[in-house]
């Protein structure tokens, strides 16, 4: 299955690869040239279907899961502040996704959009924790039954194009998809305290399976 947020990027690359083989076939002279163009156009769509598949995902239920957004690993679990919708004392786990995870998001909770602000910024190495302050972002706030969440859509070094089609007042439901960041990237989630997190740096997680913490009534 082929994630909808990439089917102008596949109908692009499907065309030059089909076009390129074409043209390699026909009009090209030697042999080992022509292999050569078909197999890097063969091997550049074969990856560009792989990088934006969507495989269909199975949500635990259960009162007060925060569900990890993205499929990638932890690298990242720290205290923090967040001032801009959280309004204080937080706690920050992030996840690096590499250029072959998944990269459709799914929301993390039930809830509703209560912010969501779009930075523009530079394009650093994702893995790098500067890059959730000074990298293209898109900052997305829900309000739950237990509170508030935060979570940011990072942009990479090769990640140039965050998709959040998100609006204040939107419905968030657990597991649902909701976006896509391009070719590598990081989705930091911003609890407030009181969370338990069920994850440790290194874990590796699954968009819409993966339980990132337990809320209580109070975080």
């Amino acid at each position: 299955m082929i994630t909808r947020y990439g089917y102008d990027v596949v109908g692009v690359v499907v065309a030059l690869c089909l076009t390129g083989i074409a043209a390699s076939w026909f009009l090209v002279d030697g042999r080992l040239l022509k292999s050569a163009l078909i197999v890097v156009a063969i091997g550049l769509l074969t990856f560009t279907l792989y990088f934006f598949r969507d495989p269909e995902r199975r949500s635990p239920a259960g009162e007060g899961l925060v569900l990890s957004p993205a499929d990638g690993t932890v690298v990242l679990i720290r205290p923090t502040r967040e001032d801009e919708f959280i309004g204080g004392e937080a706690v920050q786990v992030s996840i690096f996704m590499s250029p072959f995870n998944v990269h459709v998001n799914r929301w993390p909770l039930d809830g509703t959009v209560r912010f969501f602000r779009h930075i523009p910024g530079e394009y650093i190495v994702a893995m790098d924790e500067k890059s959730s302050l000074r990298n293209e972002r898109t900052l997305i706030g829900v309000e739950h039954a237990h509170g508030r969440l935060l979570f940011k859509q990072i942009a990479g070094f090769i990640a140039r194009r965050i998709v959040a089609p998100v609006q204040v007042g939107d419905s968030a439901v657990a597991g649902q998809r909701f976006g896509m960041i391009k070719f590598g990237s990081r989705v930091d989630v911003l609890l407030q305290p009181g969370a338990v997190i069920n994850v440790k740096v290194g874990d590796r997680t699954v968009a819409g399976e993966t339980v990132l913490a337990r809320l209580t009534p109070n975080g």
